[in-house]
């Protein structure tokens, strides 16, 4: 049982940069990789990036490639997401997910547990 919290969501002008946390208890990150999502209303849940157990691997999606940074500090239990040069099509809610290690993808139903979501909403 893994409990995920988000944290850093706001309300951002276009351009600007938001950092979200996803901070973690009951199990150390150190066993899953990690994935963000986000969620628009009346859009499908989408992938945004992941990072492999050890961090040594990341992928992102093509929207966000050279504008988001997926980080963890493993001893901190903390997965972060940097999010630069944020746009009006980055508004939605962002959600962290754990799987188990070798299991991360960018398919949701790979993820065993997720946070509540954090909301991110950047204005032009």
């Amino acid at each position: 049982q893994v409990q995920l919290v988000e944290s850093g969501g706001g309300l951002v002008q276009a351009g600007g940069s938001l950092r979200l946390s996803c901070a973690a208890s009951g199990r150390t990150l150190s066993s899953y990789d990690m994935g963000w999502f986000r969620q628009a209303p009346g859009k499908e849940r989408a992938f945004v990036a992941r990072i492999n157990s050890s961090g040594g691997s990341t992928y992102f999606a093509e929207s966000v490639k050279g504008r988001f940074t997926i980080s963890r500090d493993n001893a901190k239990n903390t997965v972060y997401l940097q999010m630069s040069s944020l746009k009006p099509e980055d508004t939605a809610v962002y959600y962290c997910a754990a799987a188990r290690s070798g299991y991360g993808r960018s398919w949701y139903a790979n993820y065993d547990y997720w946070g509540q979501g954090t909301q991110v909403t950047v204005s032009s």
